[in-house]
């Protein structure tokens, strides 16, 4: 009887996972192969409102794994400040009834953020693309992500009486309270000191943006960082956001006046102080993690050129040249850490 009460326990454990929580995540993005979908909005009318409580009614089309498609109901809004004054393309927030999205591939989901280029340009869907992979660089090293979906998109751009036709590449983003539900946590809606963010899960986070060599965040205003509140006072950073990063290095993106920073490739490192002894750890698990890394790369080759792959894994390989050499380590993680 206690072999099987044991049994029972470790198996609920891998169930639940290491917060004792069940690890839902919505069909939508249990699948890797991009959904195609069509929708037709007014991308000027949709800039022009700051509203965030008013979204504009759409018919969403998706094709289905047997090929057929289908549409239901939503609402789309304008989201993002830089992108919606500076973008062709503003990223959109989509709402749905849970209802309408039953039995659909969006079952399970109520609010979706829609990621599209920013310019109408011929490099457009590949900086998109590269901005994706910085998101599934992340999987590898921590469980608290936003889980993404890729998505090939017809946007009809209405245009007073005419539609022009525009075919993108996109991708969809969970929701936040997806992400905290799945943990039995919730969105702290408030800021707090970057030094009571969990070490462990901190330090992954400030390590990954310095790998793709993103500044465009800040813990102290929680700009592109959600916090993640779980019980009894954990609090995790769950980042977003990776156009203005080197790793995408966007025509548009500048390097931010803080940071010192020549270009967005120029690698700082934002965390601040912690434990020489945790900041090592990490370091660890990182190395620990290379050729995951790089299997993701792999994974995604298909999407990209190879003189862009070939920059892709050169950028990414600088990190852990980084991360392996003791002088190289010391000068950018531990000497030039963010002081309290």
């Amino acid at each position: 009887m206690k072999t099987k009460l044991r049994l029972l326990t470790v198996v609920a454990c891998v169930f639940l996972g290491i917060d004792g929580q069940a690890q839902t995540v919505p069909v939508l993005f249990q699948e890797n192969k991009p959904l195609s979908i069509e929708f037709a909005i007014s991308i000027r009318e949709v800039k022009k409102n700051l509203t965030d409580s008013v979204y504009f009614p759409a018919q969403l089309r998706y094709q289905t794994a047997e090929g057929r498609w289908d549409s239901l109901p939503v609402g789309m809004r304008a989201r993002g400040n830089f992108r919606r004054e500076n973008c062709y393309y503003p990223p959109l927030r989509v709402k749905m009834k849970k209802s309408d999205a039953a039995n659909t591939p969006f079952a399970g989901n109520k609010n979706l953020k829609l990621v599209l280029p920013c310019q109408n340009s011929k490099d457009a869907n590949s900086l998109i693309l590269k901005e994706y992979l910085g998101y599934k660089l992340y999987e590898p090293h921590t469980r608290y992500i936003f889980h993404t979906r890729l998505v090939n998109v017809t946007l009809r751009e209405r245009q007073g009486k005419q539609i022009k036709t525009h075919q993108l590449v996109g991708f969809l983003i969970e929701d936040d309270d997806l992400v905290a539900e799945r943990f039995d946590g919730k969105i702290r809606e408030t800021t707090l000191h970057p030094l009571q963010l969990e070490d462990t899960t901190a330090i992954t986070h400030d390590f990954f943006q310095y790998m793709i060599s993103n500044t465009d965040w800040s813990s102290v205003t929680s700009h592109n960082i959600k916090v993640l509140q779980l019980k009894p006072a954990r609090h995790i950073p769950l980042a977003y956001d990776f156009d203005m990063s080197g790793l995408v290095n966007a025509p548009y993106a500048k390097p931010s006046p803080l940071t010192g920073q020549n270009t967005v490739r120029d690698r700082v490192y934002r965390g601040f102080c912690r434990s020489e002894r945790m900041v090592s750890y990490v370091r660890q698990r990182y190395l620990e993690k290379e050729n995951d890394v790089n299997a993701v790369i792999n994974d995604h080759a298909a999407y990209f050129s190879e003189k862009q792959l070939i920059d892709i894994r050169s950028f990414v390989g600088e990190f852990f040249a980084t991360l392996k050499n003791e002088r190289l380590f010391k000068d950018a993680f531990i000497d030039r850490c963010r002081k309290n």
